[in-house]
């Protein structure tokens, strides 16, 4: 991929740091912080995240099992969350060549839609199957998402920024 100018080349991502990166977001979504509505969903953020970086290997099959493992911890309706990560997961994907040619903030801004149609996605199943509306909290929780977007894209692309380079001589 022709990367925008000025961008550093990054290393290849280590497949165990992208596991250990959404395992950690699960144990964080699974701390017992009192859910509420406004809260942002870690599991959604890294999901976007890698789907967007490496749409090859994170796709919408891990982002099913990872809804079912957040149904299971919730005793939420089975395949409520599932749902919404697959349906997010494949909006990630089919916008990742272009999100990828904005800056941290225009990408904060691309995302937004695509957290509040996860999080519509998940209060519909919700609502169907009879549960009760959150109140409109539910809406704060796609803005942090969006906000934590640039911070989780240091973070999360930290490992593969190479260091700087000191030969003179070496093209690469």
């Amino acid at each position: 991929m022709i990367m925008p100018r000025g961008q550093p080349l990054l290393l290849p991502v280590n497949p165990v740091f992208m596991a250990a990166s959404l395992v950690v977001a699960l144990a964080f979504n699974m701390l017992p912080l009192g859910r509420v509505a406004w809260m942002p969903d870690l599991v959604m953020l890294t999901l976007v995240f890698w789907c967007v970086h490496q749409p090859l290997r994170v796709g919408m099959g891990i982002a099913f099992v990872l809804g079912l493992c957040m149904d299971v911890h919730q005793s939420a309706l089975l395949g409520q969350h599932a749902l919404a990560y697959t349906v997010l997961s494949y909006a990630a994907i089919a916008m990742h060549r272009r999100l990828l040619w904005f800056s941290l903030s225009s990408q904060a801004l691309q995302v937004l839609p695509l957290f509040a149609i996860g999080h519509a996605v998940e209060l519909l199943v919700r609502m169907v199957s009879g549960g009760i509306f959150p109140g409109l909290a539910v809406v704060l929780s796609p803005l942090f998402e969006a906000a934590l977007w640039p911070l989780a894209s240091i973070v999360l692309l930290a490992p593969q920024r190479r260091p700087p380079d000191r030969d003179q001589n070496r093209p690469l």
